[in-house]
C-alpha cells in the first residue's frame, strides 16, 4: 500500500480540502454513508485507513466501548491524535495490509477512501470476515470503479476548461493507476465492480446496502459539484459477516 500521505506538500493540500477542514458534514457521501451505519452503544469499532479519525469520533460518540483506528500515515494518526480523541479510541501507525485481524474481536469493521489504495483487496475481505463477530458489520467507501478506471482519473476538457466528458479505458485491467491529485503524483488501485462485490460473497459475507455516492442538494452550488452527478466518484457497501456452522 503506498504513502502518500506522509508527503509534506501532499499532506498541506489534503489539510485544506472542507473535508478535512470541517468534517464529516463537509463530505459529500456523508449524507449516504451515515445512514448505513449499524448501532453502535457498545460495540467494538475498527477503522481502517482513519485519516485524521472522523468516523473513530463518530462512533465513539454513538455508543462504542472501543474504537481502533488504524493508518499508514504517521502525519494521518498525529493529526487524529490532535483533533479526534476520546477515552475509548486508540489510534495505530498501521497499514490496512499489515495489521494482524485477531478472530472475532470486531463487530463494525469501517474504511472510508482508504480501500483502493490496497492492492489484494480480495485478502482484505478474507481478514476481515475473521476479525469480525457473527453477523458484525463491514461498511466502506471506496473509490468507484467508473472513477478508478478514468484516464488520468480526470475530465477531458473543452477549449475553454469546462469539463467534456469523463474518458475510461482498460477497465478489466485491473491493478496500479498513476494519477494527480493534489498536486502529487498518486498511486491508486483499480478494482472491477465484479472484484469488488464478489470478493466480499465468495468471503462469506451477505450484502446488505451497495450505493453510488452522489452530492447533496445543498451541495450542488459549490464549485464542481454539479459534475460529479455526471459519473459516479464513490461506492458504498454495507456488507454482514456470515460465519460456518
Amino acid at each position: 500500500m503506498s504513502n502518500e500521505y506522509d508527503n509534506e506538500k501532499f499532506f498541506e493540500e489534503y489539510a485544506k480540502m472542507p473535508r478535512s477542514r470541517d468534517g464529516l458534514t463537509a463530505a459529500g457521501e456523508w449524507h449516504q454513508l451515515k445512514p448505513l451505519f449499524p448501532p453502535l452503544q457498545g460495540k467494538k469499532v475498527l477503522d481502517l485507513g482513519c485519516g485524521y479519525g472522523w468516523h473513530c469520533k463518530f462512533a465513539a460518540e454513538q455508543g462504542a466501548v472501543q474504537v481502533l483506528g488504524l493508518d499508514l500515515s504517521k502525519k494521518m494518526i498525529e493529526k487524529a491524535k490532535q483533533e479526534n480523541t476520546a477515552g475509548q479510541i486508540e489510534y495505530r501507525v498501521c497499514g490496512i495490509e499489515d495489521y494482524e485481524y485477531p478472530e472475532n474481536r470486531w463487530d463494525c469493521v469501517i474504511s472510508n477512501l482508504a480501500l483502493h489504495y490496497v492492492k489484494g483487496i480480495d485478502q482484505i475481505f478474507q481478514k476481515v470476515h475473521r476479525t469480525l463477530k457473527e453477523n458484525g458489520i463491514f461498511l466502506f467507501n471506496i473509490e468507484h470503479p467508473v472513477f478508478t478506471s478514468g484516464v488520468g482519473q480526470d475530465w477531458i476538457y473543452t477549449k475553454e476548461g469546462t469539463p467534456q466528458y469523463w474518458p475510461i479505458d482498460n477497465y478489466f485491467m485491473t491493478g496500479e493507476r498513476k494519477t494527480h491529485f493534489l498536486g502529487c503524483n498518486v498511486t491508486k488501485q483499480h478494482h472491477t465492480l465484479t472484484q469488488i462485490l464478489m470478493g466480499l460473497l465468495d468471503n462469506g459475507f451477505e450484502l446488505k446496502a451497495v450505493e453510488e455516492a452522489k452530492p447533496p442538494e445543498e451541495m450542488m452550488d459549490i464549485q464542481g459539484m454539479k459534475d460529479e452527478l455526471r459519473r459516479p466518484m464513490m461506492l458504498l457497501v454495507k456488507a454482514s459477516a456470515k460465519k460456518a456452522e
